[in-house]
């Protein structure tokens, strides 16, 4: 736990950027540090910084105000009285990494604002040698992410060497997804592709599905994105999907989603105002599961983990019927 404002920069932090050095001397974020860097919360030898990517130099004194270091000691206090995380289960381990079945309502890891325990909270208790794997040191030994009210298959990396291997399969596309997914509404088609590019809002941290044209013309705005899925179970009002991503975007199928006028049941963020609740309410979680995920391990061996629907989905599928 930091206990003093200002620090002296040694020989093994020499020439590091200061958003870095902060992250790692503060325990926090690499953006939270910047954002202090831009709040003139930060000075070198009684300088503000130009910006966060400065080089600091052997024997600078940096220094952060001291409501910035009460704040982050509340919050480590915080950290240690966390509630207990259950409902982790450990589907596969390999001495490189872990195939993870997440439950519903937990942070993949620490999230700004958000005091929630995180799956990174059970990983680094259960194995302590994954903290140093990754590139960001509050998210140690994750590759991909699912959202907080989802569940499903997740890979943990336990050796950086993995971890390198498993992030270019990600960002090469070649890592192969799939997820049931419980959509408001019956779908006539057997099968489709949504390929909206998604942008986040300027006004608020939702995630919005551009048009691909503009009048004709194509658009080059937002991300591009594309979602597959395949009828599995029609009901009188709900449909279910398998969907497969090929992009990791944040929030895509859920956002894909509600653009193509279905969203996902219990979505309390993408969802249509016209739409009846009630179900969403009953069910108290997104109905998002990921049920399959396959890659190729160091040996250039593919890979493929599924696991089933959990018994509460399971169990809301005879309701709905």
């Amino acid at each position: 736990m930091i206990s003093n404002n200002t620090i002296t920069v040694n020989q093994e932090s020499n020439k590091q950027r200061l958003d870095i050095f902060l992250s790692a001397q503060l325990d926090i974020t690499r953006s939270q540090a910047q954002k202090l860097i831009k709040q003139d919360l930060v000075t070198i030898d009684n300088k503000l910084p130009k910006k966060a990517g400065d080089k600091i130099i052997l024997g600078q004194k940096i220094e952060i105000k001291k409501k910035v270091v009460k704040k982050i000691q509340k919050k480590e206090i915080k950290k240690t009285i966390k509630k207990k995380i259950t409902g982790v289960k450990i589907v596969n381990e390999t001495d490189s990494y872990l195939i993870i079945n997440k439950p519903a309502n937990l942070l993949t890891h620490e999230a700004e604002n958000n005091d929630s325990p995180a799956l990174t909270n059970y990983l680094t208790k259960k194995y302590p040698e994954i903290k140093g794997v990754g590139e960001y040191k509050d998210r140690p030994g994750i590759v991909h992410r699912l959202d907080k009210e989802a569940s499903g298959l997740m890979v943990v990396a336990k050796t950086q060497k993995i971890f390198k291997h498993l992030k270019k399969q990600f960002q090469n596309r070649t890592v192969e997804k799939e997820y049931f997914v419980l959509v408001h509404g019956k779908i006539e088609a057997d099968y489709d592709k949504i390929n909206f590019p998604l942008k986040r809002s300027k006004n608020t941290d939702r995630i919005a599905a551009i048009p691909t044209t503009n009048r004709g013309i194509m658009t080059d705005q937002g991300r591009d994105a594309l979602t597959e899925f395949w009828v599995e179970q029609r009901f009188i009002n709900f449909t279910l999907l398998r969907v497969k991503i090929h992009t990791g975007r944040m929030h895509q199928i859920r956002v894909h989603m509600l653009a193509y006028n279905h969203p996902v049941v219990g979505d309390k963020v993408y969802y249509q105002k016209k739409q009846s609740r009630k179900y969403d309410k009953i069910l108290d979680r997104l109905f998002l599961h990921c049920t399959k995920l396959g890659f190729t391990d160091l040996k250039k061996e593919k890979q493929t983990f599924e696991i089933k629907l959990p018994k509460k989905l399971q169990d809301f599928l005879k309701i709905v019927k």
